[in-house]
Formats: C-alpha cells, sequence, structure tokens
C-alpha cells in the first residue's frame, strides 16, 4: 500500500501541472486575441526603478478577479535581484476585510520594459496563468499611468496619490481613447482615506 501510494502522487502531480499548463496555454491563446492587428501601443520606454512602489488603483475596466473588492485596491511593485518584480495587490473586500494576492512579474519587452506578464498562481514552485500587463501610457513624472492589455478586455488607472486632478483626467482620457480604450467603460475606485 504504501508504495502504490508513493507511486500515485508524483502521478497526480503531473496530471495536475499538465491539467495547469493546458489552462495556461488556453488563457495565452485568448488574451492574444489571434493577431497583432489594432492592438494597443505601449509606452517607449519604462525606468522600473521609478515605477516601483505604491499606486492606487483610480478606476479599472470591471472584472470578475476583482470583484470582491469593494475599495482601497494598491498595487506595490518591488524590483527583485533575479530582475522579475514581486507584484502585491491589496484591497478592502465588502465585509470592510484586506484582501492581499501576491504575484510575480517578469519583462517580456526589454527594450522598453512596457510590456510584461504577470503571474499570481504558484503550483509546486512554478508560476502559472501569465497575464499581459503593458504600461500604455505613464506620465513624465510617473505619477499616474494606464495599463492594458493586447485584446483591450482589461484596463486601469494608476496614481500616486488616491486622486487625479481634473487636468490628469484629461490627460488619461485622451491617452485611453488614443490606444482604442472608451473612458466610459473604466469603473471609478472607491478610496476612503489617502493612508489605506
Amino acid at each position: 500500500m504504501r508504495s502504490r501510494r508513493e507511486g500515485a502522487e508524483p502521478l497526480t502531480k503531473m496530471r495536475a501541472a499538465a491539467l495547469c499548463m493546458m489552462l495556461t496555454g488556453v488563457m495565452t491563446m485568448a488574451s492574444c486575441g489571434g493577431n497583432n492587428v489594432n492592438r494597443p501601443d505601449p509606452v517607449a520606454s519604462v525606468d522600473l526603478h521609478r515605477y516601483r512602489g505604491k499606486w492606487y488603483e483610480i478606476a479599472k475596466i470591471p472584472n470578475r478577479f476583482q470583484r470582491k473588492c469593494a475599495g482601497n485596491t494598491t498595487a506595490e511593485y518591488t524590483l527583485r535581484a533575479d530582475g522579475t518584480v514581486l507584484v502585491v495587490n491589496s484591497c478592502v473586500d465588502h465585509e470592510g476585510k484586506r484582501v492581499i494576492a501576491e504575484g510575480i512579474g517578469k519583462v517580456t519587452d526589454p527594450l522598453t520594459n512596457a510590456r510584461l506578464k504577470v503571474s499570481f498562481v504558484k503550483l509546486f514552485g512554478v508560476n502559472f496563468f501569465w497575464g499581459d500587463y503593458w504600461i500604455l501610457g505613464l506620465d513624465k513624472d510617473y505619477h499616474y499611468a494606464v495599463v492594458g492589455v493586447p485584446n483591450r478586455k482589461y484596463g486601469w488607472i494608476l496614481s500616486r496619490r488616491p486622486e487625479l486632478s481634473s487636468a490628469e483626467w484629461t490627460a488619461v482620457e485622451a491617452i485611453l481613447r488614443s490606444q482604442g480604450y472608451h473612458p466610459e467603460d473604466f469603473e471609478r475606485t472607491r478610496h476612503s482615506s489617502p493612508n489605506e
């Protein structure tokens, strides 16, 4: 009985890993949209040392993986020695509890640092379900950023502060339109306090 259990465990792990790889492939094909025509254009250059740190989510296109978030949503990026980025997303749920998701990001376009892949799913020490993270707009002083994906299904507006000025909103909306997004598709994020 013992040897049968030991023999079965690696098989179960192999099946789980194979399933994750298959699902990752399906998700990658879905996010790519099948062609390169009419995709948004990431910014020409991102200084990751300036981009790191805490950002407040100002608005987003509603999505299923953030539906538990009621507000006070932030993202914090830390550069790691191996060249990857530690990603910590945080929000307050509808019961007032803080929810934290930790992931890893890797640059896929080292010439610009504007295209990354991010994963929040780790199994047996391996990250799965890599999603696109393209920086489509960036303030020259790194005060705000517009993040999206090739098929425009998802999008986020980030800021170093919990709110944008009217001039910044105007600039962000111009970026969204130039990248093929509709500003009215974005839902504003509630922030109850600048310190949260």
